[in-house]
C-alpha cells in the first residue's frame, strides 16, 4: 500500500477476525515505532508484545475502553519511565504518539487494524505484563485483521471540514 493510501486507509478496528498475524508483521509494526521521531532521540519508550489470548484477555480489564484487546491477535503495550523532570513527561507522551502512529501506519499497511487504548489500572497492568514499578503502561494497541471490512482508502472521513481545521497565517 503507498503511504497516502495508508494514511487514508487507517481506522479504529475494535472487532477482528480470527486469523493469527505472522510474526514477521508483527516485528515491522514493532520496528516502525522503534524508528519513529523522539525528541532529542531520547527514545524512552518501551514496547510490550502480547500474543497470548489468556493476557489479552486480562489487558482487556485494565480500562474501561479496552475491551477489544481480548478479541485482538496481538497487542502492543507502550511503557515510559517516570519522568526526571516536568517537561520531559510532555515530550516522552509526544514521542510514544509518534510511536503508536508509526506503528499503525505499518499495520494499515499490511491490512492490519488497530485499535489504541489508555490503561487505567497500572497496577494490574504491570503484574500482567511483569513490567517494572519505575514504569507507566501508558497506552496499548490492539492488532488484528479487521472483521467487517478489509482496510481500503475512506472517501468521506468522519472529520472536521478541511477549512475549519487549517488555518493560514493566522487564526
Amino acid at each position: 500500500m503507498e503511504t497516502w493510501d495508508a494514511i487514508r486507509a487507517r481506522r479504529n478496528v475494535r472487532l477482528y477476525d480470527d486469523r493469527p498475524i505472522p510474526s514477521e508483521h508483527l516485528d515491522r509494526i514493532l520496528e516502525a515505532g522503534r524508528r519513529a521521531p523522539s525528541a532529542s532521540n531520547r527514545q524512552h519508550w518501551d514496547f510490550v508484545l502480547v500474543t497470548d489470548p489468556a493476557q489479552l484477555q486480562q489487558l482487556s480489564t485494565v480500562w474501561q475502553g479496552a475491551r477489544h484487546l481480548a478479541g485482538s491477535k496481538a497487542a502492543i503495550v507502550l511503557a515510559l519511565p517516570a519522568p526526571d523532570e516536568p517537561r520531559f513527561l510532555t515530550i516522552d507522551q509526544y514521542d510514544l504518539g509518534q510511536a503508536t502512529m508509526a506503528m499503525m501506519l505499518a499495520a494499515t499497511d499490511a491490512g492490519i487494524g488497530s485499535g489504541h487504548s489508555a490503561v487505567g489500572d497500572q497496577d494490574a497492568c504491570r503484574a500482567i505484563l511483569g513490567v517494572p514499578t519505575d514504569r507507566t503502561c501508558a497506552y496499548m494497541l490492539a492488532l488484528g485483521y479487521p472483521a467487517d471490512r478489509p482496510l481500503r482508502p475512506i472517501e468521506k472521513p468522519d472529520r472536521r471540514p478541511f477549512d475549519e481545521v487549517v488555518h493560514r497565517g493566522r487564526w
